[in-house]
């Protein structure tokens, strides 16, 4: 089982992560939902195309932008559709 802790709190687990440039993409249904809060960040990667982030919460902190998806990768990505991953201090392991 593979799981996103953030702040002391389990963000995210599941046993069906897929790994992108050494990140784990998480189902969506896997996450914590209460604890997401969307962004209006975007980015665009060249080969997977636009991602959108999510600003987790827990216990009143916020880490802004902290988790990113794409709503609509290209081809070359399709296997992250309906995933999720995360950076800016979230531990998965």
């Amino acid at each position: 089982m593979v799981k996103a802790v953030w702040n002391d709190t389990v963000i995210a687990e599941s046993d069906d992560t897929v790994v992108v440039e050494g990140n784990h993409y998480f189902p969506t249904e896997a996450i914590k939902a209460e604890l997401f809060k969307p962004s209006d960040t975007t980015t665009v990667c060249g080969w997977k195309g636009t991602a959108n982030y999510h600003s987790i919460v827990v216990d009143g902190r916020e880490n802004t932008d902290a988790a990113w998806y794409y709503a609509e990768p290209k081809s070359a990505a399709a296997e992250i559709k309906g995933r999720i991953a995360f950076w800016k201090g979230v531990k998965v392991g």
